[in-house]
């Protein structure tokens, strides 16, 4: 597993360093295909923030922590993923085993005309509606991008108010 530790308005100490690689490393243990891991440590006046992405499969673990002290908030995203590397191990080991639905939820759309103010591109592999629920849960994001398996279009998954999913596909 690569782990890069990255520092914003931040010097990473060796020491700094190793604290992150150790902690990171033992997820090894878990999951053995993490590819990559990237750790960013930033601080922003009394708020020390640590974020964690691991690059599993294709799919994405991401996990971060604001606390007041930049070891502590390192203590505290290695919490936070072990919760996300169980729910992922548990969801793939069960989801070899279930059959697949084909039934996507309703489609409901949305128009936010308010400014960009952050881009991000990522790489997609082709999924169904059920395995975006999945990756979204795992980055614990209100919603995800995808590209449908069955159309090659791009599609969205979002968590309602009410606790289910809504997909939106184009027409």
């Amino acid at each position: 597993m690569n782990i890069i530790v990255n520092g914003r308005h931040l010097e990473v100490t060796s020491a700094l360093r190793n604290y992150s690689v150790e902690k990171i490393s033992k997820f090894e243990k878990f999951i053995s295909n993490i590819s990559e891991a990237v750790v960013t440590l930033s601080v922003e006046k009394y708020r020390h923030k640590a974020e964690v992405l691991l690059k599993v499969n294709g799919s994405l673990i991401q996990a971060e922590s604001v606390t007041g002290e930049i070891y502590s908030s390192i203590d505290e995203v290695v919490e936070k993923l072990e919760k996300q590397v169980v729910k992922y191990k548990e969801k793939h080991q069960t989801h070899r085993k279930a059959d697949k639905k084909s039934a996507p939820p309703s489609a409901e759309k949305e128009v936010n005309r308010s400014a960009i103010i952050k881009y991000k591109k990522f790489e997609m592999k082709p999924m169904s509606p059920e395995e975006a629920v999945d990756q979204m849960e795992l980055i614990d994001k209100d919603f995800y991008v995808f590209a449908n398996q069955t159309s090659g279009k791009i599609n969205v998954v979002y968590r309602r108010e009410d606790g289910n999913y809504g997909l939106i596909e184009p027409i």
